[in-house]
């Protein structure tokens, strides 16, 4: 018996959707499974984390605030993976955008808001978009694959931002810990509830804060520049490869440098606004994974920006569905890692049967013999 795959003529487009929930029921079923085989209740477990993540309007508003920063660094990766550049540095860019912001809010204390958040905002932009850069310079003069280099530089980035906590921003106030001094009023992204008198009608926003603006101005950005700009048009044909680009004339090694460079400046940006938003300085705890998690995103999404808010927030909110269930039943704190991997592992596997078609069949010898024998059967 032999197993062949051909390619569909044309994609099952209509299965797309079945694939994502087959995808997302798949993977909830593996982590059931690595919570049965850990000793804990499977479906109790398996609740606990839809009601943390879903249950509760704060746990929906603290998913909404983790989805900010995994949004921005997600269409920055697939700003980069449209061309077929393999931008998996997000993570070093977003330390890179922190330190950045950081440096400016330290730099300038005395500054109004209304001056250093413009500030903090493009020097964390300049910053990551510097480090996402580097890897294309790498793969336009030396030929190196931006895969290994931009990883690499992850570890870097993040190894800048402890030497900085650690040494010569640390707070001498901070009692040994290693962070930066508290960022002043100006340097801080301002929470809407009480920004707009919510608390006193009795409205509780919790953490939401003007970084969501972010969001939609970056989502309409992208939209705007792949659909209505003459660049955005050679980057969609970019794509088909680096041999039909050059052949077509067009300007492969800037479009490179320029996806790079905006991406990593999209990431840098997100940096910014988790380091002012959330912590108000800068420490170790900023770097929570959120750009590899941007890659799971991009690739879910199909790197369109109004699918990738939608998983942005599905990722983030099974992130704080996980945070509930570390508490209540001590599991790693990796399990949320697993969980998104095995997503991608799932839906990745199911993209695979849209595009082709398998089929079982015998081999033209055996389908021979089985003849010949069925036919002497009956000459008898």
């Amino acid at each position: 018996m032999i197993l062949s795959v051909q390619k569909r003529p044309q994609a099952l487009v209509w299965g797309a959707p079945v694939v994502y929930l087959g995808a997302l029921a798949l993977s909830l079923g593996i982590c059931a499974l690595l919570l049965a085989a850990s000793g804990k209740p499977a479906l109790s477990g398996l609740a606990i984390l839809f009601r943390g993540a879903f249950g509760q309007s704060y746990s929906l508003l603290d998913g909404l605030v983790k989805a900010i920063p995994i949004f921005l660094c997600s269409l920055g990766v697939a700003l980069s993976f449209r061309m077929q550049i393999w931008n998996i540095g997000a993570e070093g860019q977003f330390a890179l955008g922190a330190v950045g912001a950081t440096w400016a809010a330290l730099s300038f204390p005395g500054l109004p808001g209304i001056a250093l958040m413009p500030l903090m905002l493009l020097c964390a932009f300049l910053l990551g978009g510097a480090w996402g850069f580097i890897p294309a310079v790498l793969r336009l003069k030396l030929g190196v694959n931006e895969i290994i280099s931009s990883l690499m530089l992850n570890y870097i980035g993040i190894l800048v931002l402890e030497y900085l906590v650690f040494g010569v921003w640390k707070d001498a106030a901070s009692f040994g810990f290693p962070m930066s001094a508290e960022f002043t009023s100006g340097a801080l992204i301002a929470r809407i509830g009480p920004s707009l008198g919510l608390p006193a009608l009795g409205i509780n926003l919790g953490k939401l804060h003007w970084g969501l603006l972010a969001c939609p101005l970056a989502g309409v950005a992208y939209s705007v520049f792949l659909s209505r700009t003459r660049l955005g048009y050679e980057l969609a044909a970019c794509g088909d490869g680096e041999r039909v680009a050059r052949y077509a004339r067009l300007p492969y090694g800037f479009l490179m440098l320029f996806v790079m460079a905006v991406g990593g400046g999209l990431a840098g940006i997100a940096g910014c606004i988790e380091t002012s938003a959330t912590l108000g300085r800068l420490q170790p705890t900023v770097m929570v994974g959120y750009g590899y998690t941007a890659i799971v995103v991009a690739w879910l999404a199909r790197l369109k920006p109004w699918p990738i808010a939608f998983t942005s927030f599905l990722l983030a909110a099974l992130r704080v569905g996980v945070e509930v269930m570390q508490l209540e039943l001590q599991i790693p704190a990796a399990f949320g890692q697993i969980m998104e991997g095995s997503i991608l592992l799932c839906v990745l596997a199911g993209q695979f049967f849209l595009a082709y078609s398998v089929h079982l069949r015998w081999p033209q010898s055996v389908r021979k013999s089985v003849t010949t024998s069925t036919s002497s059967g009956e000459a008898r």
